[in-house]
């Protein structure tokens, strides 16, 4: 009978969480309040609590000793790794050394001036490259309508059809410098580089040519449909001016945000390249590529004072990093500890099994409610975050491998991002340009719901 009551309010705490942070509530506040109270529901319908490493002697306290042990646990973990990826993405744009790579990353599309579907489409796959290595949606969504846009709006497709293609080029957090892929990793028990390599991209690479061909038809029946709606109109619309965007930076300096990745895969003991190997960490390797950015920078400015301004940006960027990321995993793992307590997991998985649901039925069911939660939270992160550290739990009870479960959700959580018309991306690129978030998020709906179709299909039947 107490397990049926916490199942319940466990229901009704998501809920009452999904619509706040819908409504915009601050996640880290709403995620930390709705943790605590589900962990004073369970001590009162006596379901457990979370254990400490070192209890004060009073419930009262150790509620809040919760929060400061979780703080310390991913602090030494993941945390650090996280904020000093931000610092590092903040000072290649404080150099200027993502609009490089940018730049010398879309010469291609002029290969293709003849056929414009085709270069917007190309777009894609050079946008996820990018993506890998600068992890912000938003950041790489604003950079590619500066210097893409034009471009595709030039040989002849709709804003909406560039604007598409921008955005989907951050559908999927993969690489070593995403947030989610760190977690995602720390949540399996393995590194960054190995999850990338070995259940990233073995998804991601068959899963972005689906994507390819799926945005190639729908943009061009869009766009062919648009025409004849404005075909009656006396004036056509005049396309926004888009954001300048200018090279300051020597072009040699496009491969400082790759660099990390370059050494981590370099150096991986999975490539096998050294003999005895090589083991290099994220946070390693960012900040020896930090600091041989530096030392282009003082080349280049030849003024050690202009250098060190140029290094404070890394420090700013771990510090936004910490307030906005990290903290959001504290608070989304309070979240997942009060659910727990309240014997959720154990419910969840009784109530499937007693449906006749199989393993992997569960999992496409979880896998869609992150997708649906990632459009209404227009957040990838904190979808993710909120639902992650719940899955290898119930992964273990469902008997299937811990990645079998966070793969496809972690992805599923950043594709779901580029239909929400909140996600900060989608709002920012669609208000450069003058289109609405709505019409674009409507835009990438329809492929995108065929692409995590075949991404789950393709996951579970190559299990």
């Amino acid at each position: 009978m107490m397990s049926t009551i916490a199942f319940i309010l466990s229901i009704l705490v998501i809920v009452l969480t999904a619509n706040f942070l819908y409504k915009k509530y601050n996640p880290q506040g709403v995620l930390v309040i709705a943790g605590i109270l589900m962990i004073i529901l369970a001590l009162a319908l006596n379901t457990g609590t979370p254990e400490l490493m070192k209890p004060t002697g009073s419930f009262a306290f150790d509620l809040f000793k919760i929060l400061e042990e979780t703080f310390i646990t991913n602090l030494s973990r993941a945390g650090l790794m996280i904020m000093t990826i931000g610092g590092y993405v903040a000072f290649m744009n404080k150099i200027q050394a993502t609009n490089a790579l940018v730049y010398v990353s879309m010469k291609p599309l002029s290969f293709f001036k003849r056929y414009p579907y085709l270069a917007a489409t190309i777009t894609i796959p050079i946008g996820q490259m990018l993506f890998i290595t600068t992890p912000s949606a938003a950041g790489l969504g604003l950079l590619l309508v500066a210097s893409v846009y034009p471009v595709l709006i030039h040989l002849g497709v709709s804003k909406l059809t560039a604007l598409s293609v921008i955005s989907v080029a951050t559908i999927f957090d993969q690489g070593p410098g995403s947030a989610n892929t760190a977690l995602a990793a720390e949540l399996i028990g393995e590194t960054n580089v190995f999850y990338f390599i070995k259940h990233q991209l073995p998804l991601v690479l068959p899963a972005t040519v689906i994507v390819m061909l799926l945005y190639y038809f729908n943009n061009r029946y869009f766009d062919k449909k648009d025409k004849l709606k404005q075909a009656g109109e006396e004036e056509p619309q005049e396309t926004p001016a888009a954001v300048s965007f200018t090279i300051e930076a020597p072009l040699i300096f496009a491969l400082l945000p790759a660099l990390p990745l370059i050494l981590l895969i370099v150096f991986s003991p999975y490539i096998g390249l050294f003999d005895p190997p090589i083991t290099l960490s994220t946070t390693t390797a960012m900040i020896f590529s930090l600091f041989v950015a530096l030392l282009f920078v003082l080349i280049r400015n030849r003024s050690l004072k202009q250098t060190f301004e140029a290094f404070g940006s890394f420090w700013k960027g771990m510090g936004n990093v910490f307030a906005g990321v990290v903290t959001l995993i504290v608070a989304a793992e309070i979240f997942s500890k009060g659910l727990i307590s309240l014997g959720f997991i154990d419910s969840l998985v009784s109530i499937s099994t007693r449906l006749g649901f199989s393993g992997i039925l569960i999992s496409i069911l979880i896998t869609i409610i992150i997708f649906c939660a990632a459009i209404l939270m227009g957040s990838g992160n904190a979808a993710f975050f909120s639902f992650g550290p719940l899955l290898p739990g119930i992964a273990n009870q469902l008997g299937l491998p811990a990645y079998a479960m966070v793969l496809p959700m972690q992805l599923s959580a950043s594709m779901g991002r580029a239909i929400s018309p909140i996600a900060g991306v989608i709002v920012a690129i669609a208000g450069v340009a003058g289109v609405s978030p709505m019409e674009l998020a409507k835009r990438n709906a329809i492929p995108l719901a065929g692409s995590l179709v075949f991404l789950m299909i393709y996951h579970f039947i190559t299990l």
